[in-house]
């Protein structure tokens, strides 16, 4: 008798573990947004090794986020900017507005090849109206055009040197065929359209459909996926603290760390990361497939 009441403790046992196994299990796919495949991290403590980082990185890197509350900080600033009508061999298959657009030559050669993913699809007729601009700049422009259009210097995007204003020379960019095609495919190559038509109450900004930005991949797959602004995506992120997703086939185990002086973060030692902070309060580690 005693025998037959063990045996039913440990079938109902196991049979508990197995009913909150299996909810644990749908909580995961429930909160999934991106190809129903955002997990938990999953590198095990051996596969981890201990890296410094400086409170200076929470100020540098694609994801930093500009506006009226976080300005640029100097040491934010991208550092292989150049005036691109002096590198010619740099613009491929779209116009400069003038002789003065400089952007960090990461993002023109990102920008490179999204346009000859467009050329491709028929779509040839970009042109590239803005870009990086210093203080000065920022602050004339503020002058002459006012809040409603400009924001302080410091405060702007283009201050710091991922950013860039689109146009073509057939159309306003709301009405053009370059306008709608990078909508479409910009995340692609790890841009945004940073002040969407429906996130206006969240960044602050209205609808700009020229100004894209550079977050790199995976983050503008996820952010066009998960339809979040630059804003919202950082919140979820600091909210979630780790999450691991599949973009294109491929894995990404995405992390935040809250950061409030120099410190030791723990990232895997066989792969390729990078860093970038958020211009608040922590950093984001993406470890790359």
């Amino acid at each position: 008798m005693k025998k037959w009441v063990f045996w039913c403790v440990i079938v109902v046992l196991l049979a508990y573990e197995a009913i909150q196994q299996h909810s644990a299990d749908g909580k995961r796919v429930d909160q999934s947004q991106v190809e129903n495949s955002t997990y938990a991290m999953t590198s095990s403590a051996k596969d981890l090794t201990t890296i410094k980082v400086m409170k200076d990185q929470i100020y540098q890197g694609y994801l930093v986020l500009i506006n009226q509350d976080y300005p640029v900080h100097q040491i934010g600033m991208q550092t292989d900017i150049l005036n691109l009508f002096q590198h010619k061999e740099l613009v491929k298959g779209f116009g400069l507005l003038d002789n003065t657009i400089r952007l960090s030559q990461r993002v023109v050669e990102a920008f490179t090849t999204m346009i000859s993913a467009a050329e491709k699809d028929g779509v040839r007729h970009f042109l590239i109206n803005s870009g990086y601009r210093d203080n000065k700049e920022q602050s004339q422009l503020y002058k002459d055009m006012g809040s409603n259009y400009a924001l302080p210097a410091g405060h702007s995007e283009h201050n710091l040197g991922l950013a860039l204003d689109i146009g073509s020379t057939q159309a306003d960019m709301n009405q053009a065929p370059e306008g709608e095609w990078m909508i479409r495919n910009a995340a692609e190559y790890g841009f945004i359209l940073r002040y969407p038509k429906d996130k206006t109450a969240i960044t602050g900004i209205q609808y700009e459909p020229w100004h894209f930005r550079y977050v790199g991949l995976p983050h503008s797959i996820i952010m066009q996926q998960m339809n979040l602004s630059l804003e919202e995506y950082l919140a979820y992120l600091k909210q979630q603290k780790n999450i691991t997703t599949k973009v294109k086939g491929k894995i990404y185990e995405i992390s935040y760390y809250p950061i409030t002086q120099n410190s030791t973060i723990q990232v895997p030692s066989s792969r390729s990361f990078h860093l970038s902070g958020n211009n608040m309060d922590g950093i984001i580690v993406t470890v790359l497939p």
